[in-house]
């Protein structure tokens, strides 16, 4: 029924739970003392685009992404990472003016410890003296997934939400950090404490990036391949198996390749459609139990207390050996299958051990993780190489054990590149 101002009237109460079935508001009727509940939905579109050649001036995809303004004056802000700039930078330069548009470029440091709202602001900063118009002129960023994460959340607070198209340059980047809908920054020594849920337009991926990535840091990006293909997709699993190393030697470029790149491209493939697949139907985390979530039930504090030694992938590696060995102890995973787990995780290069990591730590890290998961464990384990069970019920007597079935393998992997390339930016 429709009142007078317009309203639908509805005579349920509030406390009984009307649940939404769409659009619209309601006044509920309770007396002297009415309630209106508003019912509204937001359609969530993006694109995460494969692509070659980006930075060719023959190719306008980067200043035509999330933006129907056309031709002569575009406007861009572009937020680069520092590393990304000197490798980069002239390239970038060449680009926009060739298509004759009037930018700003924003150069920040973007690692993890400066992954902090400091250099949010200094995002905002740099978008308020550009004048970014509020829905026309998406805001580029150009970085690893720590500079992604910082600008989504410059871009998701300014005028409370503003466009931005990410270009990943790192693999991580590529097949985790740069595709769904999470932004966020650490905050008192916890990872991505302060964040907000606000994708990107488009994502413009170029493995041609990964050309001057050192050879480390496709290992990290390759420790959140190897999860999707431990729980999810067992197809990916066996490209790792025969092709790991190689891809790294080749740093997943066509050229020089034995098999002209195809299988590296068939890993970002499938391990972009599979982070996708599951990212979809639950963008906003209202689900908790997230296979996604495989490897980062631990890592977060290992990650923060191991800084800088350890990359985001190496902590997620090491989070996984230790799952994989619950997993097992548990019977979820054979004898067999734990054996050739362990072997991909050390021809991919990739810690399963750090010192930090102490019975004392990683209940810590639990009881962290349990608060994040409102009060339950929800911990992904392999229940066979390309499937997941969650489990609610891990004891320290466990982590105990499942520690001291871990292989020290650490050593620093740090190392000072003989030429110029990306650092490490996530």
């Amino acid at each position: 029924m429709t009142t007078e101002d317009g309203l639908i009237e509805s005579t349920t109460p509030v406390s009984e739970g009307q649940s939404a079935t769409g659009n619209g508001l309601s006044t509920l009727d309770h007396d002297e003392n009415p309630s209106w509940r508003v019912d509204a939905s937001q359609a969530v579109s993006y694109e995460v685009r494969l692509c070659r050649g980006l930075l060719d001036p023959a190719s306008d995809l980067m200043v035509t992404a999330a933006s129907a303004d056309g031709g002569p004056g575009r406007r861009r802000l572009v937020v680069l990472d520092s590393q990304v700039d000197v490798l980069f930078g002239e390239r970038i330069r060449a680009y926009l003016e060739a298509h004759r548009v009037t930018y700003e470029l924003c150069v920040i440091e973007a690692d993890e410890r400066r992954k902090t709202m400091a250099s949010v602001f200094r995002v905002v900063s740099a978008m308020d003296a550009f004048g970014v118009a509020r829905r026309r002129e998406p805001v580029i960023a150009v970085g690893g997934g720590v500079l992604t994460d910082i600008v989504g959340l410059a871009a998701s607070l300014y005028r409370r939400s503003t466009p931005y198209v990410r270009v990943p340059t790192t693999l991580i980047g590529m097949v985790d950090a740069g595709i769904g809908s999470k932004t966020g920054v650490n905050f008192s020594d916890h990872k991505n404490r302060l964040g907000t849920y606000h994708p990107s337009a488009t994502t413009l991926i170029d493995p041609g990036f990964l050309a001057t990535l050192p050879a480390r840091h496709l290992r990290n990006g390759l420790a959140e391949v190897l999860k999707m293909a431990l729980i999810k997709d067992r197809r990916l699993f066996e490209l790792l198996a025969d092709h790991g190393a190689r891809i790294v030697a080749e740093r997943m470029q066509p050229a020089d390749s034995a098999d002209g790149g195809a299988a590296a491209l068939a890993v970002i493939r499938l391990a972009i459609g599979g982070m996708l697949q599951e990212l979809q139907p639950n963008l906003w985390e209202h689900q908790l139990e997230r296979v996604v979530d495989y490897g980062h039930s631990f890592s977060p504090v290992i990650e923060m207390r191991a800084l800088p030694e350890l990359l985001h992938g190496e902590a997620v590696a090491v989070d996984m050996a230790l799952s994989l060995v619950l997993a097992h102890h548990r019977g979820l995973l054979s004898p067999e299958e734990l054996t050739r787990a362990r072997r991909v995780l050390g021809e991919l290069g990739l810690p399963t051990w750090h010192p930090v990591c102490s019975t004392e730590l990683l209940t810590e890290a639990l009881a962290d993780t349990v608060r994040h998961r409102d009060g339950r464990q929800l911990i992904p384990l392999t229940a066979g190489i390309g499937q997941a069970r969650f489990v609610d019920d891990v004891t320290p007597a466990e982590l105990t054990a499942a520690l001291a079935g871990l292989e020290p393998n650490w050593t620093s992997m740090a190392a000072a590149p003989s030429a110029p390339t990306q650092g490490s930016h996530g």
